[in-house]
């Protein structure tokens, strides 16, 4: 697949006399360009995770007492166990009618808040592919239900403090 659908490898281990199209594939390899800004990135890395980690820690104790009454559930905590990726926050809502209301709620206050994926099934991949349309109501509740918050390096303070003054000023009760 990285070799753009070809037999490329073969051809130069000399296992084929030429290559050519074989199967489905695309160009995976980085540019020069994109190398650099990855490298620059990585050079990065531990300042970017020191600020995620200071966000989504943040994000965990301006909530909790809002989702314990809630009925809202926060990502598990860190611990000795368990380390998060740091790569977003998100909620799971009582319902998906709860989820619908705290975007509409967020987005009135000029906050994006957003759903989280579709499950594969539901997919125009996964429905393509499926010979037999099936269900995964475990995935389907929790995708019916996640909404992300706002979750990147340069979110300031002041932004964070909004996010969470917004989401702790929603009445679950009213969208249950």
């Amino acid at each position: 697949m990285r070799e753009k659908g070809t037999d490329r490898s073969k051809f130069f281990r000399g296992e084929v006399d030429k290559y050519g199209w074989v199967d489905v594939g695309s160009s995976y390899v980085l540019s020069d360009l994109l190398a650099a800004v990855l490298f620059a990135q990585l050079e990065k890395r531990e300042e970017v995770q020191v600020r995620r980690r200071c966000l989504w820690t943040a994000y965990m104790e301006a909530l909790n007492q809002w989702a314990v009454s809630a009925g809202a559930t926060l990502p598990p905590p860190a611990g000795p166990d368990i380390e998060p990726a740091y790569h977003l926050f998100h909620l799971l809502m009582p319902s998906r009618r709860s989820r619908d209301a705290l975007i509409a709620h967020m987005k009135a206050r000029g906050i994006m808040g957003v759903f989280h994926y579709l499950p594969l099934n539901r997919s125009p991949m996964g429905l393509k592919l499926s010979a037999v349309p099936f269900e995964c109501p475990v995935a389907e509740d929790v995708s019916d239900r996640l909404i992300r918050l706002p979750f990147f390096t340069t979110l300031s303070d002041i932004e964070l403090e909004a996010v969470t003054a917004a989401v702790r000023s929603f009445d679950v009760d009213r969208w249950r």
